[in-house]
């Protein structure tokens, strides 16, 4: 029965029903075949009340606001800026200065696509007019995106903690020195692909002096942030509070870049994000109830804890899972789907789960970049309509392998995740 309920889920998202819609039918039309329809009925509104009965969620509609006030504030133009005056003298300095742009804002937003639009409208055009080759533009554009779903504020981190019960403070540190990490070997990468081109001019320190003074605002958000919930002054949900009106303030009253005439949009947009996130949530609640009552969960857990094979056979098998889904669908769908099957399995396994969390992400952020429908290839396509679909997808081979290879060094050195979480308040 369980592969039968499973196999109605897969057919609905094959049949092209939005994911929530899907998950959402596949579990009402479980809860009426398996508990007859009056019970069915009084469950869906406590099912769908306990989905976001958690205060931490309440973090996610405010992270979400930030990301579309710092984006309609053009807060990344600066960003960019300032990495290209620093950097821009340096092997592969345009393609550097992406990279670290795409890593401040990603602590900024949380927002891989916001990240991806924000970032890539301003620096594909400028490297390719400096001779930087399509692909590799491209797919630096694109890894840099997925950097923030991995570096904190994260909403897939929110996510995680909210159906783990572990805590989001430290979810939020696990994802710093790996994030670091993807970020120092995506530079080096792109170092390493662009070492023949021509080295631009150096920019005088007047010229850097005023870029950093203009985008200090900005690189203060981050720092408020994570640095808040770092050192203890405020929980994960209070600081996404203190960082949506840090946002409205600098936009507002030091760039001015933002109107009242912009908040309409801002909160429009804000709504749309949060209630698809939810929608996706309420219908996994859905779905996951009925294979509770299949007892899937521990039906998986016996199964792994009576196989005769390493622990590592099961994650690589777990990973490959991960990867395959994301091919298919979109980060919050694939951690409200799996998790909660999941996560007893690498607890019974012995696997940190704080570390779990960031080899998760990271497979994930690789599935952002994954075709048919990683979420990052499309957005790019969207904001660089003259480039194919083949060069996005050969610029990002390098930088997937790279993630990939991150996974296996988290695998042998867990404490790149789990030390910054083990020291933090």
């Amino acid at each position: 029965m369980i592969f039968l309920f499973v196999a109605l889920l897969l057919t609905l998202l094959v049949l092209g029903l939005p994911v929530a819609f899907s998950l959402s039918t596949a579990g009402l039309m479980g809860m009426f075949v398996f508990m007859g329809g009056g019970d069915a009925l009084t469950q869906i509104p406590i099912l769908a009340y306990k989905a976001l009965d958690d205060f931490v969620l309440t973090a996610v509609p405010l992270y979400i606001l930030m990301s579309q006030i710092l984006l309609t504030g053009k807060v990344g133009v600066d960003l960019f800026e300032l990495g290209n005056k620093w950097l821009r003298h340096l092997p592969g300095g345009l393609g550097v200065a992406t990279v670290i742009a795409c890593t401040i804002f990603a602590a900024i937003t949380g927002s891989s696509v916001a990240c991806v639009v924000t970032i890539g409208a301003i620096a594909i055009p400028e490297m390719l007019k400096r001779g930087y080759e399509r692909s590799i533009v491209l797919g630096v554009v694109a890894a840099g995106g997925t950097l923030g779903i991995l570096i904190p504020p994260s909403i897939p981190m929110i996510l995680y903690g909210a159906i783990t019960d572990q805590s989001i403070g430290k979810l939020f540190m696990s994802g710093v020195v790996p994030g670091a990490l993807l970020t120092v070997f995506f530079i080096a990468m792109i170092v390493f692909k662009s070492r023949h081109l021509e080295l631009e001019p150096k920019a005088s320190w007047e010229e850097r002096m005023a870029a950093l003074k203009k985008s200090f605002w900005g690189l203060l958000l981050p720092i408020v942030v994570v640095g808040g919930i770092y050192t203890g002054a405020f929980t994960p949900t209070e600081a996404a509070a203190v960082g949506t009106v840090y946002s409205l303030f600098i936009t507002f009253c030091m760039y001015k870049t933002l109107k009242i005439s912009d908040m309409p949009v801002i909160m429009r947009d804000t709504v749309k994000t949060t209630c698809m996130i939810f929608a996706i949530m309420i219908g996994a609640k859905f779905f996951g109830f009925v294979l509770t009552i299949l007892q899937a969960p521990q039906a998986m857990t016996n199964l792994v804890a009576g196989m005769n094979t390493s622990p590592w056979v099961i994650f690589v098998a777990i990973n490959l899972l991960l990867l395959f889904l994301g091919c298919i669908l979109e980060t919050i769908s694939i951690i409200s789907i799996t998790l909660p099957i999941l996560f007893p399995i690498i607890m019974s396994l012995g696997f940190d789960p704080i570390w779990f969390n960031v080899v998760m992400l990271v497979n994930l952020e690789l599935a952002l970049i994954t075709p048919p429908v990683g979420m990052n290839l499309f957005v790019l396509q969207g904001i660089s309509p003259e480039s194919k679909m083949t060069e996005i997808v050969r610029g990002i081979v390098p930088f997937a392998i790279i993630m990939a290879l991150t996974i296996v060094l988290l695998c042998f050195f867990p404490e790149i995740a789990t030390w910054l979480p083990s020291v933090t308040k």
